[in-house]
């Protein structure tokens, strides 16, 4: 059996080749313009960030995901992927306000953390048997009801917390909560072991272009109270550190998932956590 073959002509050769050409480089042209507007949305609107200890429970769990937005605070260096030395200084700089739950570079090794603000420049802050006294005045402080958190590979029950089992059966940690309110109204709750070392902290004066930051969960957070070291405690921060401001969790897993499991994937999210606000 033959078959028959048929060659293209001069002319059909000549423009085909241009097309193929100009096809692939509009595709190049698309992923650059799609790369371009990622990092113009990481860097200047809103980035994704995973929270991975219990230091700012009851707000923020282990294995949550969060936005954080980019432009309350203005920008930098570390407002940009992989924290690329293009800005200099802070632009548009502005100060956060008192209970903003923010994202900051440590002062030292550069990780990301994140802590709620309690003293801006200028501010004296001190604690005294674990209440914080600011500007000279201890701030408002309650026992409210008992915090609950389920037992999972992401949330295990710290020395302060006591086993125990809620009314559906589940297996959770239990801690002592207290909820706080500042002098400008904002209110949240914190979590408290009892007595610690850290529980006391002489005053301080907030120094210019630095804020003072805790965790909500007061005995397990290595925050403002203790000198910054590399892995660890953060210090008093600077506020040029400053990458952006906690808005709303938009993923949260226990960490039982499996990548070769994929009905995991749904099991182990806590879809009652996402879209909450911060």
């Amino acid at each position: 059996m033959n078959v028959k073959t048929q060659s293209l002509s001069p002319d059909e050769t000549s423009t085909e080749a241009p097309a193929e050409k100009e096809s692939f480089a509009s595709f190049l042209w698309f992923l650059t313009k799609l790369l371009l507007a990622v990092i113009l949305f990481r860097s200047f609107i809103f980035s994704p960030f995973s929270i991975p200890s219990e230091s700012m429970l009851p707000r923020l769990w282990n294995g949550d995901y969060l936005l954080a937005a980019k432009w309350p605070y203005g920008y930098s260096s570390y407002s940009l992927p992989y924290s690329a030395p293009l800005i200099p200084g802070r632009i548009l700089a502005s100060d956060p306000e008192h209970g903003d739950v923010v994202i900051f570079k440590h002062p030292i090794d550069k990780t990301d953390y994140v802590k709620r603000v309690i003293g801006l420049p200028g501010d004296s802050v001190a604690m005294v048997s674990g209440q914080i006294m600011l500007n000279g005045e201890l701030i408002e402080r309650r026992q409210v009801a008992d915090f609950e958190i389920p037992l999972s590979i992401n949330t295990s029950c710290a020395w302060g917390g006591e086993e125990a089992t809620n009314d559906a059966g589940e297996a959770v940690c239990r801690y002592t909560q207290f909820l706080e309110t500042l002098p400008n109204g904002r209110k949240y709750n914190v979590l408290d072991f009892g007595t610690t070392p850290s529980d006391s902290y002489p005053p301080k004066i907030i120094p210019e272009g630095h804020m003072f930051v805790l965790g909500d969960n007061r005995d397990n957070s290595r925050d403002s109270r203790f000198e910054a070291r590399a892995g660890d405690a953060v210090g008093i921060v600077p506020q040029e550190n400053l990458v952006g401001e906690a808005t709303i969790i938009m993923w949260s897993t226990d960490g039982s998932a499996e990548w070769i499991k994929p009905w995991t994937w749904f099991t182990a999210a806590r879809w009652g956590r996402m879209g909450k606000t911060i």
